[in-house]
């Protein structure tokens, strides 16, 4: 595949993701194959069922999507919008979570989406859920089914079926 991206400024050099601005090509046989294509699609096809596969802390294994086995929060937190999942992103050395949808499509998909700062997530939940205040996943494992996130407050939703409403308050 050509032009998956583009250099919108030759002068500064910035580049874009193609989206539909300019034409993109597909080469077929454009060079030898080093494996076979049967090969080539069993071992995708592995690869695809293993990368399903989450080994949890019982030694259970679970199949899952693509982000949320690697970070406890990920099982957790959803996008009060768009219903997405949020990811763990590192951004200028600060680890933040962010909708799956903000940073696949742009902030125009989801534009009310805010960006959590970890520690601060880690923090509220050890308030809300923790009852000594400090943040265990164990707790919040036994106890929080999802945290939907909206534009200016999060809301617990508890396995025992009841729901926690927080504001932010960054400091």
């Amino acid at each position: 595949m050509l032009q998956k991206t583009f250099t919108e400024d030759f002068m500064t050099g910035k580049k874009r993701k193609n989206n539909g601005q300019r034409n993109k090509y597909y080469v077929k046989d454009s060079h030898t194959a080093i494996v076979s294509a049967e090969i080539f699609d069993k071992v995708q096809e592995e690869m695809t069922k293993r990368s399903r596969l989450v080994r949890k802390e019982d030694g259970s294994v679970e199949t899952s999507g693509k982000y949320n086995g690697k970070y406890f929060l990920g099982n957790l937190l959803v996008c009060g919008d768009c219903v997405a999942p949020y990811r763990r992103r590192t951004e200028r050395g600060k680890v933040v979570w962010r909708c799956a949808t903000r940073i696949e499509k742009g902030k125009d998909a989801c534009p009310h989406s805010p960006t959590l700062d970890e520690g601060w997530m880690q923090d509220t939940l050890g308030e809300a859920v923790c009852q000594n205040g400090i943040y265990d996943e164990s707790v919040i494992r036994n106890e929080v089914d999802k945290i939907q996130v909206f534009d200016a407050f999060i809301l617990t939703c508890r396995k025992d079926g009841s729901q926690e409403k927080r504001l932010f308050q960054y400091d």
